[in-house]
């Protein structure tokens, strides 16, 4: 695996490592997971979004062709 982080990106890290003393792999770890759990939740959001769309019919679809 190859990583390529911008200079401001590396400046950050130094920094917040220093100001929370702590170390840059727990930093990038941590920021790791948190992106990690935000996509899933959106890719969750999502799929039940699509779900919804598929399955949910208006009065009107649900009901055309029934004779009562």
């Amino acid at each position: 695996m190859e990583f390529k982080l911008n200079q401001e990106t590396i400046e950050n890290i130094n920094t917040f490592s220093q100001i929370l003393k702590k170390d840059v792999n727990a930093i990038l770890n941590e920021a790791l997971e948190q992106y990690f759990e935000n996509e899933q939740q959106k890719l969750v959001e999502k799929n039940q979004e699509d779900e919804n769309a598929m399955t949910n019919l208006d009065y009107d679809e649900f009901w055309d062709g029934v004779d009562i």
